[in-house]
């Protein structure tokens, strides 16, 4: 579905990504795990276009889509929940939730979408009229998640989706991701949590410094004795 080749992505005169290249196939969930600046977040937001890419090529079902703008990138069906959250603080959850149908037309599949999102996460359906700034940590990061979904993603890109989570939260985050790719929805999850996300992953890529040092299959490279060593503290 999801193609990076040969990817390279320059920040001044540092080389972030060095000639990378990742599949994500249909009905998967693919981790890229790995430290701290190692590249993961540049790779997904090169995928959405929101850094220049310096060589190389991203497809989708084998349309080169590399130098797509970001409108149409999404336009696609292809959706990053981003970092940090970047939920809208002054508006209630149910307002959030709705910003992530802003380019459907379809009516009554979003109020459709909108009660799915809300069997998800029954914790935000409590909270509809609330406003996004007094929500815990966890509930702002399953509201970005929640809004995410509601564009209909195709392919649902997660950035550090853990991120600042008492591990109970993080546990739920997880589960949840597994129901939404059990629903057909891609999962690309990116992480620093490696056990969490390598637990899930059909496959899974370690990073370092803008190279793909590892691949295989998650429960493989939650097993290797690498991966423990640089990434699980065993």
């Amino acid at each position: 579905m999801l193609a990076i080749r040969d990817l390279h992505v320059y920040y001044g005169g540092i080389h972030a990504l060095r000639g990378i290249d990742i599949d994500v196939p249909d009905g998967k969930i693919i981790s890229l795990i790995g430290a701290n600046g190692a590249g993961k977040s540049t790779t997904l937001k090169s995928i959405m276009g929101l850094v220049p890419k310096a060589e190389g090529h991203v497809y989708w079902d084998d349309v080169d889509i590399t130098s797509g703008k970001t409108k149409d990138i999404v336009g696609e069906g292809i959706i990053l929940c981003p970092e940090g959250r970047r939920i809208f603080p002054d508006l209630t959850v149910d307002e959030n939730i709705m910003c992530g149908a802003y380019l459907r037309k379809d009516k009554e599949e979003i109020e459709k979408d909108k009660e799915w999102v809300y069997s998800l996460f029954p914790r935000l359906k409590e909270r509809t009229w609330q406003l996004g700034a007094t929500l815990s940590g966890g509930e702002q990061q399953m509201l970005a998640v929640a809004r995410a979904l509601m564009s209909k993603p195709k392919l649902l890109m997660l950035d550090e989706p853990s991120l600042g989570l008492a591990p109970l939260v993080i546990k739920d985050i997880f589960t949840i991701i597994q129901k939404i790719a059990a629903e057909g929805v891609n999962i690309m999850l990116i992480e620093q949590n490696a056990k969490a996300a390598l637990d899930i992953s059909d496959y899974a890529y370690v990073m370092e410094t803008g190279v793909i040092t590892m691949a295989g299959p998650g429960k493989a490279l939650l097993n290797d004795p690498r991966v423990q060593q640089a990434y699980l503290g065993e």
